[in-house]
């Protein structure tokens, strides 16, 4: 037995909205055999395009029963049926939520009119209810609201049921299907050809708009966790409506995963991805001429644009790693912010020092440039070699003097001890500090992945 339903509500999300009307048509696989249909108070107002949409108005629900006096009513109607519905996941969660404010739990099996009408008749302009109506001639005397829309889908479920040569039907009840749980707009065959290796997948929208970017262990896997459960929250609800397509890119290892998904997400902004979408700047060394010509240094947050001669995650890290310049090659502490007070200067050489005008600016330059050399040269400079896509490749990741360059995929038989061979192999990318520290973290935790070129290769 199925029991086909449709609902008018408040709003587009269960867990912050109510049912203003329901209607249910239990249908025994030929035809309707019973109906049901009751305005409901949903203890609160009805927005003014709700009401213009439905012509449910704020009069019309005051003295209706709440969902509470009705529910177990619904729910003995509801149980043990097959939950059919147009965008069956959008009228389920409705339903389900506020039965079990009341107390009844509901667990149904459900079939969507939109996902089956899409496999039965497909080529179709559009699939909404009420365009289906009209190019299938079924009639519909009272559109946008509960009893009307689940009568014109009782009709539309049995001209599928005839339709269906193929067993649509049957094959989406079968419980390993799981095709109830994917959005109504996506095609099944976009999972079905989902790989179950490393990667980074994409959700598109109807305009086949990137609007979600993810990475994964199990490609597969990971997108087919976002159908299940049940949140009846805004965003997810908004974010199963738009998914129309699937597509991704098979990456040798979880990190390259993790790279790409990073370097996607700042490259496409994605609607629905929040992490990784903030700025990363961190703190950053940064060097510059004052008026009586002498190079300063200074540890400053990062802004957007900005190019340190060092990266660094914290004023702390910075600040130590300049007092170790400043110790090993007579920097003065006032010239790099170290010192903010106006007594004598606390620097290895202060009674000769340049912040008070005793050393030439060209001597002082010299040191922070031979500073800044030994800071740059001690940065390190290697590839992290690992598992490719297929047998016969690597994955291989670049960093060049402290920061990442790029990746890609290298023979199993490449050698990897030239800088500009091994370049001409990878893909430049953007890079960013949350990059370099999962690579570096990355290579810390592997030694054995890792292949070192000393500055002299380096610059081959």
């Amino acid at each position: 037995m199925y029991a086909i339903v449709d609902i008018e509500t408040t709003g587009g999300h269960a867990n912050a909205n109510g049912i203003t009307e329901i209607g249910i048509c239990l249908h025994d696989g030929k035809e309707v055999v019973k109906r049901y249909q009751t305005l409901v108070n949903p203890g609160r107002d009805i927005p003014v395009y709700i009401r213009a949409l439905t012509g449910i108005s704020n009069e019309m629900v005051a003295t209706a029963p709440t969902f509470k006096q009705v529910a177990q009513e619904i729910y003995e109607l509801l149980q043990d049926k097959i939950f059919v519905a147009h965008n069956v996941n959008f009228d389920y969660s409705f339903v389900r939520h506020h039965l079990s404010l009341a107390g009844f739990n509901l667990n149904s099996n459900k079939l969507c009119t939109v996902r089956l009408s899409r496999k039965i008749l497909p080529g179709l302009p559009s699939y909404s209810l009420g365009k289906l109506c009209n190019h299938l001639d079924i009639p519909n005397y009272d559109r946008h609201r509960a009893g009307g829309d689940a009568e014109a889908t009782a009709m539309l479920f049995s001209l599928l049921m005839q339709e269906d040569k193929e067993g649509h039907i049957e094959k989406a009840l079968k419980q390993r299907s799981r095709e109830q749980v994917l959005p109504a707009n996506l095609p099944k065959s976009n999972i079905e050809r989902l790989p179950y290796t490393p990667g980074v997948y994409y959700f598109h929208d109807a305009h086949d708009r990137v609007i979600y970017v993810g990475k994964a262990v199990n490609i597969k896997k990971r997108v087919c966790s976002h159908f299940t459960g049940n949140n009846t929250g805004y965003q997810r609800q908004e974010f199963m409506r738009n998914i129309h397509r699937i597509s991704f890119q098979e990456c040798g290892t979880e990190l390259m995963a993790f790279v790409l998904e990073n370097i996607e997400i700042k490259r496409l902004w994605p609607q629905y991805n929040r992490s990784q979408k903030g700025p990363e700047f961190g703190y950053g060394l940064y060097t510059f001429e004052d008026q009586r010509g002498y190079m300063r240094l200074a540890v400053d947050k990062r802004r957007k644009h900005s190019t340190p001669v060092y990266s660094c995650g914290s004023m702390f890290e910075g600040r130590t790693l300049l007092m170790r310049l400043i110790d090993q090659f007579g920097l003065c502490p006032k010239l790099c912010f170290i010192q903010k007070n106006s007594h004598v200067c606390t620097g290895p050489n202060a009674a000769l020092c340049a912040c008070e005008g005793h050393e030439e600016p060209n001597d002082y330059n010299a040191k922070v440039a031979n500073a800044l050399h030994e800071l740059k040269h001690a940065l390190p400079t290697f590839a992290l070699r690992d598992e490719g896509r297929l047998p016969d490749e690597h994955s291989c990741i670049l960093i060049e003097e402290g920061k990442f360059y790029g990746m890609g995929y290298i023979s199993h038989y490449f050698e990897v001890n030239n800088m500009e061979q091994l370049k001409a192999h990878l893909k430049p990318y953007p890079g960013n500090d949350y990059i370099r520290n999962m690579v570096l973290a990355h290579a810390e935790k592997h030694p054995h992945k890792k292949v070192m070129f000393v500055p002299e290769l380096a610059t081959a």
